[in-house]
């Protein structure tokens, strides 16, 4: 008998056997939008979250998450079923740079079990606590500025938590939980966490709904009162001030027991080196919940606090009014400027004048920084109202329940999110009747082109338009008020002109 062995594959052959593998499709979403892979994730501890896998997002070509909650009795589902959506509902109106995004859901019911399946953004980069470990391997010491812009970041996005209506408690904030893109920005992830605590019951799904108590190593990132008293912004700052600290030191030695004694982070504190940042950090973790400060407080002590420049000021503005100007209007007025004109000039009483040049200005800098800004790197807090972000309690439109996986039936029409960035038209008046003819083109976020075009009676009006967009989804809501003062501006200026024709 002659035994054959089989030739063994290379490392290389196996590892790209292994990624297609991974990379199969398992399931897809009713819409078909959301395509989910054999690949498991970590996005930080998601209590009640049985499965997390890789997924793409085959409408925008981006990786994200897909995270399945699966509930043991169809009975347990329905009790909370409106509770669910209300909440998922609440969670897709959350919107701040410096918060991982959570992007849609839907109920599964089938005859042998119910789950609810959320897809929320993948963070590709890494958590804080990954970062700091190779910092500290690499002997290097963390860059004051770094620290304190992530400071800035974080607390700009529980200000924006806290501030909501109802306000949003995260509950779960640790190292773990904060991830750093490649650009620098900072986001908070498991923002849900609280939420699902609440409006899951315990014993009703298969995931641990208090996973996070169960990690030791984790434990002194939660405050002394968690747990024992209604949930209050006060938890998040404590955990925030544990985060700020490990971020200063890059870790707090445990000193070889189980868990980060009080005493470990009394002097980790006490090695901060800068007085102000000594101080910064002893406010957040104090015992007592009643004094600690707001983030919105926090924004504004003195390590932090700075006068905004003029430039990043400048860049705000353009960024706010970016729908406004033509497409690489920042590129075509830099190509235009002479290298060796003054745009600035400092009079100084006993030296020399002081001129700046348009050549001293780079525009791929320029470039870089403004895209910095519209990612969220660089927020203008110190301005930042106190009012609240009303989150919407009812549902916009009814969510379908799925009875399949997958299903041939398209998904009802949503309303459009996608902010617009850009936009112009071109207005052109017929002789032989009184219809203006419109073309709008719009740009999108995601730098989706929509070009619309319609006739116009001299009889509608501008809110009649854009409320019909807002209706077949064309626009968000939160764009209708600019795009109002868009087309009035735009039809004043063409039936007040000679010409026939009118591109704004």
């Amino acid at each position: 008998m002659t035994m054959s062995v089989p030739e063994r594959n290379s490392g290389s052959e196996e590892k790209e056997e292994e990624s297609e593998d991974e990379s199969e499709i398992v399931e897809e979403s009713p819409c078909g939008r959301w395509q989910k892979r054999k690949e498991q994730v970590s996005q930080g501890n998601v209590p009640g979250v049985e499965s997390a896998s890789l997924a793409m997002d085959t409408e925008e070509g981006v990786e994200v998450v897909w995270n399945e909650v699966l509930f043991q009795d169809k009975k347990v589902f329905k009790t909370v079923e409106d509770k669910m959506k209300e909440m998922f509902e609440n969670l897709m109106q959350v919107d701040h740079p410096n918060i991982v995004k959570f992007h849609k859901y839907w109920l599964d019911i089938r005859d042998n079990h119910a789950r609810v399946v959320f897809i929320t953004e993948y963070m590709s980069s890494g958590s804080l606590k990954q970062f700091l470990k190779k910092t500290k391997k690499n002997h290097k010491t963390m860059n004051v500025k770094a620290w304190k812009r992530w400071c800035t970041q974080i607390l700009s996005a529980l200000s924006y938590l806290h501030s909501c209506d109802p306000p949003i408690i995260h509950g779960n904030l640790t190292c773990d939980t904060i991830f750093i893109q490649h650009n620098g920005l900072i986001k908070i992830g498991s923002v849900w966490h609280r939420l699902f605590v609440n409006v899951f019951p315990e014993g009703g799904v298969h995931g641990k709904l208090h996973q996070h108590r169960d990690d030791k190593r984790n434990l002194h990132f939660f405050s002394p009162e968690y747990g024992s008293c209604e949930d209050d912004y006060a938890i998040d700052i404590f955990s925030f001030g544990i985060c700020a600290l490990e971020m200063a030191v890059l870790e707090i030695q445990a000193n070889g027991d189980s868990v980060v004694s009080k005493e470990a982070i009394s002097n980790a504190g006490q090695s901060l080196e800068d007085p102000l940042m000594r101080e910064f950090t002893q406010m957040c973790v104090r015992h007592n919940p009643r004094l600690r400060p707001t983030a919105h407080d926090l924004l504004f002590h003195r390590v932090l606090f700075e006068v905004h420049s003029l430039k990043l000021l400048a860049a705000h503005c353009l960024i706010n009014n970016q729908y406004m100007l033509p497409e690489n209007c920042v590129e075509e007025k830099t190509k235009s400027y002479d290298p060796n004109g003054v745009m600035a000039e400092i009079i100084l009483k006993d030296h020399p004048r002081v001129q700046l040049k348009y050549s001293h200005v780079s525009p791929l800098e320029l470039d870089k920084f403004l895209e910095d800004v519209k990612n969220g790197i660089y927020p203008l807090m110190n301005f930042a109202s106190a009012r609240p972000h009303p989150v919407p309690r009812a549902l916009s439109m009814s969510q379908e329940q799925v009875e399949t996986v997958k299903t041939p039936t398209p998904e009802p029409q949503e309303a459009e999110t996608r902010k617009v960035v850009q936009m112009h038209c071109n207005l052109e008046s017929n002789e032989e009747t009184t219809k203006t003819h419109l073309t709008l083109f719009l740009k999108l976020d995601d730098k989706l082109h929509r070009q619309l075009s319609c006739d116009i009676m001299p009889n509608d009006s501008s809110r009649d338009l854009v409320n019909e967009l807002i209706h077949h989804s064309f626009i968000s809501e939160e764009d209708g008020d600019k795009i109002v003062a868009f087309l009035e501006d735009a039809l004043n200026r063409h039936r007040g002109s000679a010409s026939a024709i009118t591109t704004i």
